[in-house]
């Protein structure tokens, strides 16, 4: 994220204005958590999250129940416990924006869960004797900081591959989620040439 920044022409930082702080989030602890010999690949994803950014919470929602259902097959069962529980949470969440009946589920949320039905059973029991209401804050980077460093140890052979495809859905989530939002067609996605990256990325052009 500080490239972002740099590229984006601000001040140095790993939380950049022009990088939604969720996308950021996710984005630090993909890098964070991935080996040394992967991290350079996601390298070209950098351009791509300059300028996705929103107030609108549900960009919080969508992200996090991404990141969620991505994580959920293949990371530890007590992790699968938090993340099934923070699943059904921001689901509800975007129930209204998705003019759905209070109570129901998206379609792949169900699927989701049904992958893991000792994990789903627990996050519902859960839920209905330990949440009271309407939840009161967001829980994705919560979800977020189960959900990466639990595919990052998940006991696969290709984490590393599975963390970059996360980042990279993500950010086409985000670049659709802005699409819409600015009722446009255009790219949101910086234009910046492979060359204007790599003079930084590059330790040799440094």
């Amino acid at each position: 994220m500080e490239l972002a920044s740099f590229l984006a022409g601000e001040r140095w930082s790993d939380r950049p204005a022009c990088t939604h702080p969720l996308l950021a989030h996710l984005a630090r602890l993909v890098n964070d958590c991935t080996s040394d010999r992967s991290r350079p690949k996601l390298a070209p994803l950098i351009p791509s999250v300059i300028g996705l950014t929103s107030k609108d919470p549900r960009w919080n929602h969508e992200i996090a129940l991404l990141t969620a259902t991505t994580a959920l097959p293949v990371v530890a069962e007590e992790t699968q416990r938090a993340l099934a529980v923070g699943i059904l949470s921001v689901d509800r969440m975007l129930a209204d924006g998705d003019g759905r009946e209070p109570g129901t589920l998206r379609p792949e949320t169900e699927r989701a869960l049904a992958d893991v039905p000792l994990a789903a059973r627990w996050a519902r029991d859960f839920i209905a004797h330990g949440v009271i209401g309407p939840v009161r804050y967001h829980p994705g980077p919560v979800i977020l900081d189960f959900a990466v460093p639990g595919i990052a140890t998940a006991c696969v052979g290709d984490a590393d591959d599975r963390l970059r495809e996360l980042l990279t859905s993500a950010i086409a989530l985000c670049q659709e989620l802005a699409r819409a939002e600015r009722g446009a067609t255009a790219d949101t996605t910086a234009e910046l040439r492979p060359e204007q990256w790599l003079l930084v990325v590059s330790p040799a052009a440094r």
